[in-house]
């Protein structure tokens, strides 16, 4: 199994999913543990609250060389200078995000039906965002449960990368990328873990097995 698709575990984060720790600190440690996207989701804070927390954040992360998504935000996008950004279909489309920022270098976009495939949007992305693989409380507003049955089907309908995202933990992430997703994104399984670091590990652990089952 290969992909051009250099990412392998994403962590999604905010503040409050971090069980009253700093954020800033939890990413780091996820780092460390071999987590090599970020995004930051912060759909209760204010654009100034949201631009501040991006900036800590991206100070950290360039000192690791990891990328910064932002969730939903273009101008928070814009002014912290991030990597990319992560759009689902309420949110401002692929296609505005194309025209108005043109140094965008990873645009994710949210698959919930399987329609959405045949879309502009889905044209106009880098990735796909599986969204959920299986329920979570983190995020509510979601349409389609994929389970892995899903996520087969979605792999042999596009080339674009596939990231799976909800309930993904180090039980079932080696189950997910043989389903065929490319990366794997990470909420509580990783920001609400005694050791983040540990839990990065553990899951990074279990994509490579799933990737390279003769052991190279």
């Amino acid at each position: 199994m290969s992909s051009p698709f250099p990412y392998r575990l994403y962590l999604v984060i905010s503040e409050a999913d971090c069980a009253g720790r700093d954020f800033v600190s939890v990413a780091e440690q996820a780092v460390r543990g071999g987590v090599d996207l970020i995004q930051l989701r912060e759909k209760q804070a204010t654009p100034d609250e949201f631009l501040r927390k991006a900036a800590r954040l991206q100070a950290m992360l360039q000192t690791y060389q990891v990328p910064l998504i932002i969730n939903d935000n273009l101008d928070v996008a814009i002014q912290s200078c991030a990597f990319g950004i992560h759009v689902g279909r309420s949110d401002c489309s692929p296609a505005h995000v194309r025209s108005v920022w043109k140094n965008c270098r990873l645009l994710g976009y949210s698959i919930e039906h399987l329609d959405q495939l045949q879309t502009q949007d889905v044209q106009r992305s880098d990735c796909l965002g599986i969204s959920p693989v299986f329920r979570t409380s983190t995020k509510t507003d979601t349409v389609t449960e994929w389970g892995l049955d899903g996520i087969q089907t979605i792999r042999q309908c596009t080339n674009k990368p596939l990231v799976a995202i909800g309930h993904i933990n180090a039980a079932n992430a080696g189950d997910v990328i043989r389903a065929g997703a490319d990366c794997l994104a990470v909420v509580s399984a990783i920001c609400q873990a005694p050791d983040p670091q540990q839990a990065a590990r553990e899951i990074r652990n279990q994509i490579n097995r799933a990737l390279h089952p003769d052991g190279r």
